[in-house]
């Protein structure tokens, strides 16, 4: 997660084809290169993907999540990793949990919000967990970007620990945030795992070279739209170097819009009068929005749909030699298996009963 300034998104949604523009019902707004028109995928179209990570509990988007999850799941979306930040959301995302059955909840203290954790955060996480079996942890992890130098990393490294070893004491996956910090990263998750219900390394922009030692300790590799600020010759690389049954992908909705080089790219008008907040990067690098092809300038800001992991999904797809159906489904069965923990509602799914059937242990480098 990359945060902008808390705001509200603006209600008048707009479809811009070859410069025409008119109101239309649904929350989305859609950019393409092509002439003929481009809907969300639907029916015998879409794909079965699985959003491994984003913030659906945003301030910037709430208003517009039943919106927002109505035409991702008609695009072939089926489930919503929806992680916390901070205790300010613990309790809305897990109302989003319970409202919607798509919605896996995930509670963690984020480490740009370690400041204003309270001297009982710790405790009341352990609660959440008691009274919430369905959720998952998340989003934790370590920051020395130029938002997360703000924050005393000895601090971060302190409640980063704590929260991984409840993820391992839990028997759940946590989604880890990583900015500047994989050697220290590798150092903790070393120290305290291996971990059998495996970790997310969310939107990882880390070396090819880090990802076997991650893979051991039972990490995934979960990418979304960032992942089009590397280069790609160095996204391919790293791409390459991670086990197939380890990949998972995201939209980090509503940031890291990505790049759509083609086709069509949806995204949520937030109120243009926001400026982004300061620090807000990827590794610190600053395109991370973008318009098709560069061809348009979009407002100030702009959010990211999550619908447009198909256009995470079609780039990866790419670098990696494979048909997108193909990546669906191998990505789709990873994060089932990752999110078919004890209490999870993943193994109330029939489909997904049969996919958690396969092991679980995460712990040891995949074949």
């Amino acid at each position: 997660m990359r945060r902008r300034r808390s705001g509200n998104v603006e209600g008048d949604i707009r479809e811009t084809v070859e410069g025409k523009k008119e109101k239309k019902t649904e929350t989305v707004v859609w950019f393409g290169r092509r002439t003929q028109k481009t809907h969300l995928r639907s029916g015998s179209e879409k794909m079965k993907l699985f959003d491994a990570h984003c913030h659906l509990q945003d301030p910037r988007i709430i208003s517009k999540a039943p919106q927002l999850i109505s035409s991702a799941v008609a695009s072939g979306v089926s489930s919503f990793v929806v992680n916390g930040v901070s205790e300010k959301d613990w309790n809305l995302v897990k109302e989003m949990g319970v409202k919607y059955p798509s919605v896996v909840p995930c509670f963690g203290i984020h480490p740009w919000y370690v400041a204003e954790r309270s001297p009982q955060w710790f405790e009341t996480l352990k609660s959440l967990f008691e009274t919430t079996p369905t959720a998952a942890v998340g989003e934790i992890g370590l920051d020395k970007g130029s938002k997360g130098r703000e924050i005393d990393f000895s601090d971060q490294v302190g409640v980063f620990r704590r929260q991984l070893e409840l993820a391992k004491e839990l028997n759940k996956p946590a989604s880890i945030h990583c900015v500047r910090a994989f050697g220290d990263l590798l150092e903790i998750t070393k120290s305290v795992g291996p971990f059998p219900a495996g970790v997310i390394l969310h939107s990882y922009l880390g070396s090819a070279e880090m990802v076997p030692e991650f893979a051991k300790i039972g990490a995934y590799f979960s990418f979304s739209g960032f992942l089009m600020s590397m280069s790609e010759k160095k996204a391919k690389k790293m791409l390459k170097a991670v086990p197939s049954d380890r990949i998972l992908l995201e939209t980090d909705s509503p940031d890291a819009l990505p790049k759509s080089e083609s086709g069509t790219l949806y995204f949520v008008e937030g109120d243009p009068s926001l400026l982004p907040e300061e620090g807000n990067s990827s590794q610190d690098l600053e395109s991370n929005a973008s318009s098709s092809g560069g061809s348009m300038k979009l407002p100030k800001e702009t959010l990211n749909h999550p619908a447009n992991i198909h256009t995470v999904l079609g780039y990866v797809a790419r670098l990696l030699d494979m048909k997108n159906e193909e990546l669906a489904e191998l990505s789709y069965t990873n994060a089932v298996r990752l999110f078919s923990y004890s209490g999870s509602k993943l193994l109330l799914d029939k489909g997904a009963a049969d996919v958690s059937g396969h092991t679980r242990n995460h712990s040891t480098t995949p074949s």
